[in-house]
Formats: structure tokens, sequence, C-alpha cells
């Protein structure tokens, strides 16, 4: 397999800042394939904390054939979730956005302004993991256009990437990256954890994400978080996370 890593060098590795904030995970109840009930959200919410975050933005799933949220029902999630969280003595300042999936129905909202922003800002969505979009870059121009800034999620994963060129041609037309920090030792697999290692080491990553699902998400943010893989990052990347505070 063609490695993208370069050689490492005996250089004292940073220690990397807190990120604050976590802007992608799947911790409102029951609307898509993260926390099943409330009792899981606050155990995830409780897990986040403990690892030093005090913001999470969580981003449920917006997907036609899947996940039929829309930007009413994720905001009444949100408020149960704030309240509960409250009485459970969780501190953290819980926010929503939306991860909305390339298909058909993301243009139309886009058009309409129906969405959910990270601060108002960033539009965070993933594509299929295996087939190119045909209108990748159709969107992106849509969403530049609209006066918000384009976020793909965990860029890593996606099968159809082949080489580092093609996220420098998606960075500059305006496309910003959100890196799963759990790619860095493999738990989505070998073709993540190369592509995660290229997209640091070629600078490009803009915020990483737990992209928390369930319990399993927390105990290995934990571990990756404690390692050099981890640290490694802070060399050639300038990570925003804390700007969204």
């Amino acid at each position: 397999m063609f490695s993208f890593f370069k050689k490492k060098s005996n250089i004292i590795l940073p220690e990397p800042p807190d990120l604050v904030v976590d802007l992608h995970s799947h911790l409102i109840p029951g609307i898509d394939d993260g926390a099943k009930n409330i009792e899981e959200s606050l155990k995830l919410l409780s897990g986040l904390q403990s690892l030093g975050y005090t913001k999470v933005i969580t981003t449920p799933h917006i997907m036609i054939d899947a996940y039929g949220n829309t930007k009413k029902s994720v905001l009444k999630g949100l408020e149960t979730l704030k309240k509960r969280a409250e009485e459970a003595g969780i501190t953290l300042c819980i926010d929503a956005a939306s991860e909305y999936y390339l298909d058909e129905g993301l243009l139309p909202l886009i058009k309409k302004k129906e969405l959910l922003l990270i601060n108002n800002t960033y539009l965070l969505f993933e594509t299929s993991y295996n087939h190119r979009p045909q209108q990748l870059e159709e969107i992106i121009f849509e969403i530049l256009a609209s006066g918000y800034t384009p976020l793909l999620a965990h860029p890593e994963r996606y099968n159809y990437i082949k080489n580092v060129d093609e996220y420098h041609a998606l960075k500059e037309i305006g496309a910003h990256f959100q890196v799963n920090i759990n790619s860095f030792n493999g738990y989505y697999g070998s073709h993540a954890k190369e592509y995660a290692h290229a997209l640091s080491q070629h600078g490009l990553i803009d915020f990483l994400g737990s992209d928390t699902h369930h319990r399993k998400h927390i105990d290995n943010l934990k571990t990756v978080l404690q390692s050099d893989n981890y640290k490694e990052i802070y060399l050639h990347n300038t990570i925003k996370n804390p700007t969204l505070i």
C-alpha cells in the first residue's frame, strides 16, 4: 500500500491544548443511530465531560432515506436533552447542529436556509463512504454561495478518495475538514487511519470530532487523546475547536 507517512525525526511532541468543544456527536436520544434513550445520552455526556470538554454541539443525522429529522424536531430533542442534563448535574454547555447527508434533500434545505449550522457558520455534511457524489463540488459551491462554510465530516473514511491531491483540490474550492479523533488509532479500519494521518501531515485538518454514538467511542477517545498519534496532529495543523466556545 502506498504510504503518505513522512519519516519521523527525533523531535519533542507538543502537549496538545484542550479541545474544549466537540462539534460532532449523536446524543439526542432515539432520533438516529446514536443514543437510544435519555439514560444513554446522559452517560455519554458525562463521559465527554470527564475527558475535558466544556461544550458539546451534537449533530444528529438528517438523511432522507434513513433519518427524517428536521430543524424543528432536532431543536425539540435538544431542549429535552438540556433539561435532563441539568437535572442530572451535568455542567456541559449543550447545543445542536446537524450532520447532513449529501442526498436530494440537501440542496433544497440550503436554498430555503432551513439549516442547523455549527456556530451559525459551518454546515457539517457527509457523503456515501464508497461512491463519490457527482454533485460534490456543486454542493460545496452552493454552501459557499449561501454564505456558509462547508465542513466535510470524517473525510478520512471515504473510500473513493485515493490520494492526498483530492483532499487538496476540495480544500482549494473552499471545503473545510473535520477528522474523527478515533480514526488515528484504527478504530474505523486501516484506510481511515492512514488517511487521517495523511490529512494531518499535510496540515489539512480544521476540526477534530468525537463522532460519539455509544460508550465504545468514549473509551477509545480516552486512549487516543493520551497518545503520541494525537500529539503529532498539532505539529502540522491549527485545530479550531476552541474557536467554537
